[in-house]
């Protein structure tokens, strides 16, 4: 790798294995139980900064042994770049390769210099795989621009200037990110506490008129879909018994009809069950006109969707395909993203068969597995029908109960969230069954209310997104910033140059004559070759 701008007269050119040594040994932690111990872990990748240590006394396998000033890289997935500089002597993962630096070449140099995006790129090409890992011998020969002994020192201190308001302005647009993260669930606490908006009982006695608290609405809600359900099961039955009239000759009359209705009507309405009521053991009061209500209460009455593959009995990988109708997994609704290139299909005829578990337009979708289980989002107006995948729960609302997107919500809320946190149970995989999901207190505001949360939650997500998205392109543009200072850096642009400095030939010319004489450069899988 050669440089293509120009050099400093006072610089010269060198590789990394000249001005930074790969001598360390093994060690057993178990002899050095004092030191304190550096894993892969330990160092935050791109930024240099070491997290913590935890104590050698506890590690098992063979660490290296490195001294303070030892520049230690990390080998594995070197696109990570986590790099940093030793200031205590301690022992290290043996992912990390250690490098001692000769007498004039500053450690915080050499670090610098692997950190920079062109190392990074140099070394991503070595190796690839999902565990890519570089040795000593194949980052030795990377091309190093060399600045004098002294000039060294000023760029490392005008790199850490520099690097320090990076980082000041990068924890600040940081700490932004967090702020926003906890304001926005705040807003979502107060608006399911009933503190965001006027409440409907509120603004109904200002206005001087009536409201019909949501306890009425949800009443009216059972008992149109208990009519509804009633009439459904008597025509059914109905049908059926004149069929078997006809089949048998009888005559089947007006009269009989119309008792025949009424009979199976009665036996119904005894066989009819309620939707699960919500368990409001320990929750807090509500907000005047509102009322618990759990899921089954505000669906359509329509039986829950729940998710059948991909490796069940109804749906099967070999089901897939190119085109079709689409299926939604959890990670969709994690991520509320649809129609990528990474969607499956299956055909409109398996489809068919798993009619029940369709999702249309509007439905509530939630997650029931993962860390936490509970994720939610609304399925895109735009979108066409779909089938959910295993561990996903659609909700389709009833028409009456209002806003899908409000249940979105207040599912989305910490209350909530809670509540399904509690109800979680695995070990390997945490999930939560159908059967207490039912059990889920949602707060449940009157229709109008529901409006002008959504209205105003929506306001302000919409805020905190354009401002998210102004301090994600900053966080960037900090990173891409910090490149570039190291960049001009290590091209002699970053400090003035000092023509009284030995020039760095000179420099390079001691150190390869001191590893010349003493073998010092000489990497350890060197040696062993050697002695082979």
């Amino acid at each position: 790798m050669r440089h293509t701008v120009p050099l400093p007269e006072t610089w010269t050119e060198a590789s990394l294995r000249d001005i930074a040594w790969n001598l360390r040994p093994r060690s057993n932690p178990s002899e050095h139980p004092g030191l304190r111990f550096v894993g892969m872990d330990n160092v935050e990748a791109q930024t240099t900064r070491l997290l913590g240590t935890v104590p050698a006394s506890i590690m098992k396998s063979t660490a290296t042994h490195f001294q303070p000033g030892d520049v230690l890289y990390g080998r594995l997935r070197p696109y990570l770049n986590k790099v940093f500089t030793a200031q205590f002597e301690g022992l290290a993962s043996a992912e990390f390769i250690p490098l001692t630096t000769p007498a004039g070449v500053h450690p915080e140099f050499v670090k610098y210099r692997l950190n920079s995006a062109e190392f990074v790129a140099f070394t991503s090409r070595l190796d690839t795989g999902d565990r890519p890992r570089v040795d000593y011998e194949q980052i030795a020969d990377f091309r190093v621009s060399l600045p004098p002994s002294g000039e060294q020192h000023r760029i490392v201190e005008a790199i850490e200037s520099y690097l320090t308001r990076l980082d000041n302005a990068g924890a600040l647009l940081e700490r932004v990110e967090e702020n926003l993260k906890r304001y926005r669930a705040s807003v979502l606490k107060a608006a399911v506490e009933g503190r965001l908006v006027p409440t409907e009982a509120e603004l109904a006695r200002r206005e001087g008129r009536t409201s019909e608290p949501a306890g009425d609405l949800l009443k009216r809600i059972l008992a149109e879909r208990k009519a509804r359900w009633i009439e459904d099961a008597a025509e059914k039955a109905r049908a059926k018994a004149e069929e078997k009239a006809r089949k048998t000759g009888k005559p089947w009359t007006a009269k009989d009809n119309a008792a025949a209705l009424d009979k199976e009507r009665a036996k119904a309405a005894k066989q009819h069950k309620e939707p699960a009521a919500p368990d409001t053991n320990g929750l807090r009061e509500l907000p005047e006109g509102w009322c618990w209500a759990g899921p089954e209460q505000v669906s359509s009455g329509e039986q829950y969707a729940i998710g059948i593959g991909p490796f069940g009995s109804n749906l099967l990988v070999t089901d897939y395909t190119d085109s079709g109708v689409p299926l939604v997994f959890v990670r969709n609704i994690r991520a509320e993203l649809f129609g990528t290139e990474e969607d499956h299909y299956i055909s409109a005829e398996k489809a068919a068969e798993l009619r029940p578990h369709w999702v249309e337009p509007g439905d509530v979708l939630i997650t029931k597995m993962g860390e936490p289980p509970g994720d939610a989002c609304l399925y895109p107006p735009s979108r066409r029908t779909a089938v959910i995948t295993a561990d996903c729960i659609r909700l389709r609302l009833h028409p009456a109960a209002g806003s899908p997107k409000y249940i979105v919500y207040a599912v989305r809320s910490y209350g909530v969230r809670t509540q399904i946190a509690a109800m979680t149970k695995g070990v390997a995989q945490k999930k939560v069954s159908l059967a207490r999901f039912k059990g889920l207190a949602i707060p449940f505001p009157p229709v109008s209310e529901q409006l002008r949360l959504v209205s105003e939650l929506d306001r302000v997500n919409a805020v905190c997104e354009a401002v998210g998205r102004e301090v994600r392109v900053n966080i960037v543009r900090g990173q891409r910033l910090r490149q570039s200072i190291l960049k001009w850096a290590f091209e002699g642009k970053l400090v003035e140059q000092d023509p009284n400095d030995e020039p760095a030939s000179a420099l390079l010319e001691r150190i390869r004559a001191e590893r010349a004489a003493t073998g010092a450069g000489e990497s350890r899988a060197r040696k062993r070759r050697g002695a082979e």
